[in-house]
């Protein structure tokens, strides 16, 4: 059994940048989330199953920002020296303790407050994957406080009916996801999600 290990910490560096996405220097993450934020690479990925389901986590308890919030599949920070595909793939297997493959979509940059706790200001890269069916994740405790394969419908009521719920860049990219990209995700092939041992 893939046993996890606690893999985010506040002082882990997180690379600085401008808004064409050029980077500027580095900031650790406690640091880059104070106050109004400063702007900072990021990522989202979301895994859906040839049967029209997403896997969606709640966010575990002992985060800063946005406890307890139900968010998409799995999204972090990419660190110093570390691009993007290495930052996704890693993360994958910390949170969820699988693999899968990815496509890149769109980056978008977007700042949300906390309640005057801190803020997310990041320039985000957005993924999806496409798995056979909807199996059993082994989850990071100290990231993860639940998490669910919900059908995209209801997914589409969770976001439009309890906003309150969510974080706010689930809503942004979800919203983009179901209209732009909706077409492009149904024709994505499903691969095997693979587990990491």
């Amino acid at each position: 059994m893939f046993k996890h290990e606690t893999v985010s910490f506040d002082d882990e560096p997180l690379i600085l940048v401008d808004g064409d996405d050029h980077e500027i220097g580095h900031e650790t993450k406690v640091n880059a989330h104070l106050g109004d934020g400063l702007l900072h690479r990021a990522f989202s990925i979301f895994l859906f199953t040839d049967d029209d389901q997403v896997l969606l986590q709640q966010r575990s308890g002992e985060k800063p920002l946005w406890p307890l919030f139900w968010s998409n599949s799995c999204c972090s920070h990419p660190r110093r020296g570390e691009n993007l595909e290495q930052a996704t793939h890693r993360r994958l297997r910390e949170e969820l303790a699988i693999d899968a493959e990815l496509r890149f979509l769109y980056k978008f940059q977007y700042q949300a407050e906390f309640g005057g706790l801190g803020a997310e200001h990041e320039l985000c890269s957005v993924y999806v994957g496409k798995v056979e069916a909807p199996v059993a994740v082994n989850v990071n405790p100290s990231e993860i406080a639940d998490w669910r394969w919900i059908p995209c419908a209801e997914t589409d009521r969770l976001v439009a009916e309890e906003p309150e719920r969510v974080t706010p860049w689930f809503v942004m990219e979800w919203q983009r996801l179901r209209t732009e990209y909706r077409d492009l995700i149904a024709g994505l092939s499903a691969a095997p999600l693979r587990k990491v041992a």
